[in-house]
């Protein structure tokens, strides 16, 4: 087994261990839940591996619950009944640290168990980041900076090719030390097996494979969008690659209805209850100006190299093809940047008004209402006064109460204070 990678998610589970009876790790499969709850756990059970769990749930739940604590229950969702069993077992223990649950999808909203309120901490995983996978120089603190700290100058060594290859890898630990086309492969994988199994396993019924690979192709295709469900439905409509669907030019099997927008809802609640989706809800400040905020998330899948994988692209085709290639590196920056926010109790947002008239990628929001703006810019130049003069207008003209900063997250390789007071910043100096 490879040496484990400490994980920013570490620290956040000790803490809830010690301040909770439970602790509900959730997160994609194969993001490292179960590896990550193995470090801290006195005795498990895979409940992927027990047959007739549900029976063996209702005649002796000991079997599942007894054992050195904290006890690891992997995969819980496979027996949805362990969960009140452990709220019980919480409630006669009176102590914290009890029990680790981990779950790849969330069950059915029919399935019935109690909230876990005051008894479960959540905690949220995704796939590395930059950062925990060794590439960032960490110089840039997300945390100093919601602390309001200066910002210093740093140098990051990555450049533009190979942060096309951390797109088309991304932060699957089985993935370190991988090339891109050994994550090609692993990937294809992957998504075959989600997209022919998974999907039918949390939905309970049969799914058109075909149908789902082009719902979530159509999704990968609007990464870093703001788009309606109804529009990620008429793209999966639209013409697709031969190579994803063998059809006519329409995309379509012969005799194959269309995707509607009733027919696509079992797909994307699918794919949300397997968290294979990320998307960055909108913001709502306390405005100064009258400005119609839209409200649509903008559309991401959990790491960009799902996008990628998706829509058959290697580094060197996004090389050739920088207007997708941006939109995936502000996808490979949100992962990284909620991972970073999440640690720090703050949330992620985005920010768009209505028509499309002014936007800005991605606002960092603490408990307190302090705020961050980032402009997200794969290149530079010209690029980069754009997004300052978007940041600038945003704190000047729309938002009532003042920034703690103002990034420009780039590809490129220095950090530095503009004249304006807007930081450029490079991905790979950033950490939590």
């Amino acid at each position: 087994m490879a040496e484990y990678r400490s994980r920013i998610a570490d620290q956040q589970l000790d803490r809830a261990l010690s301040a909770l009876g439970a602790v509900l790790i959730e997160g994609v499969k194969g993001c490292g839940k179960t590896q990550t709850a193995r470090k801290r756990a006195a005795s498990e059970i895979l409940l992927d591996q027990v047959p007739d769990g549900e029976q063996l749930m209702a005649v002796n739940p000991g079997l599942l619950l007894d054992g050195p604590t904290p006890r690891l229950i992997d995969e819980w969702q496979r027996v949805p009944t362990v969960w009140d069993a452990v709220r019980r077992a919480v409630d006669d223990r009176r102590d914290p640290g009890q029990f680790i649950l981990t779950g790849s999808a969330t069950p059915a909203d029919d399935v019935p168990r109690d909230s876990g309120a005051g008894r479960f901490a959540r905690l949220r995983m995704r796939p590395l980041t930059l950062a925990e996978l060794g590439h960032s120089t960490r110089d840039i603190s997300l945390a100093q900076i919601l602390a309001g700290e200066e910002i210093p100058s740093a140098v990051s060594e990555i450049s533009v090719p190979q942060y096309a290859e951390h797109v088309v890898t991304g932060g699957w630990p089985l993935l370190i030390g991988r090339g891109p086309d050994e994550a090609a492969t692993y990937l294809k994988a992957y998504l075959d097996t989600l997209i022919e199994v998974d999907v039918l396993t949390v939905s309970g019924t049969r799914r058109d494979p075909r149908r789902v690979r082009r719902f979530l192709h159509a999704y990968a295709q609007l990464t870093a969008h703001p788009a309606k469900v109804a529009t990620v439905v008429e793209r999966a409509n639209a013409d697709v690659d031969r190579a994803l669907l063998p059809a006519s030019r329409t995309g379509q099997a012969p005799g194959e209805r269309g995707l509607s927008r009733w027919a696509a809802e079992p797909y994307l609640d699918a794919a949300r209850r397997l968290m294979v989706l990320d998307d960055v809800d909108a913001w709502s400040p306390n405005l100064r100006s009258r400005s119609q905020l839209v409200e649509t998330p903008k559309r991401h899948l959990v790491d960009p190299s799902l996008a990628v994988a998706l829509m058959r692209y290697s580094p060197q085709r996004l090389l050739e093809d920088l207007k997708t290639f941006g939109f995936l590196f502000e996808s490979l920056v949100t992962r990284d940047v909620r991972i970073y926010a999440q640690n720090n109790d703050a949330d992620v947002y985005h920010y768009r008004e209505a028509g499309g008239r002014f936007e800005v990628d991605l606002i960092v929001e603490d408990r307190n209402g302090n705020w961050v703006g980032i402009e997200i810019k794969l290149g530079g130049g010209h690029s980069i006064d754009d997004a300052a003069r978007s940041l600038l207008k945003l704190a000047a003209e729309r938002v009532a109460k003042p920034p703690l900063a103002l990034l420009i997250i780039t590809a490129g390789p220095y950090c530095y204070r503009r004249t304006d007071g807007v930081h450029v910043v490079p991905l790979g100096c950033i950490g939590p």
